[in-house]
């Protein structure tokens, strides 16, 4: 299992939540995918430490619940930073070279494509086809859209946020 460079900082209060949810659908059939979405919506991401607590309580094996989380795209096991910073691989934005701005990102934040920065600041995650072909290459952050983009300017842009 991977571990997540953010240590996890889950309160009481987000845990009282979770065990109000389990209790809610305890025991009814397919109460695993519920539980995982709401578990998500109160954490922002479902790590180790949020699996083990829906597996004590539902008696569910953790290695279900990991196959689960591992399986489906909309589970995440690692935080988002305060800003997601999304790169375009779409075919338009690929080909004018979103791969190299996918490797600055990525030199100027420290962290690979699905990481989270220690601060908790920046998430990178890469996505396929934004719409905005004719700006190609194009970066999201924090759902500000960068587009006709050069390995260069990133930095400047990242700074923005800081």
């Amino acid at each position: 299992m991977k571990v997540s460079s953010v240590p996890f900082q889950g309160t009481k209060e987000q845990e009282a939540k979770l065990l109000e949810v389990i209790a809610k659908y305890k025991g009814q059939k397919g109460a695993l995918m519920p539980i995982m979405q709401e578990a998500q919506e109160i954490y922002g991401y479902l790590p180790y430490q949020v699996q083990k607590i829906i597996s004590d309580e539902t008696g569910i094996p953790i290695e279900k619940i990991y196959g689960v989380a591992t399986f489906y795209a909309q589970f995440s096991m690692s935080p988002k930073g305060k800003y997601v910073v999304s790169v375009c691989l779409g075919t338009a934005c690929y080909v004018k070279g979103s791969g190299a701005i996918l490797e600055e990102v990525e030199k100027v934040l420290g962290i690979q494509d699905g990481g989270c920065t220690p601060d908790g600041k920046f998430s990178i995650e890469v996505c396929r086809c934004v719409g905005a072909c004719g700006l190609a290459p194009v970066m999201i952050v924090g759902g500000d859209v960068y587009g006709k983009l050069t390995p260069d300017r990133v930095a400047d842009i990242l700074a923005k946020y800081e």
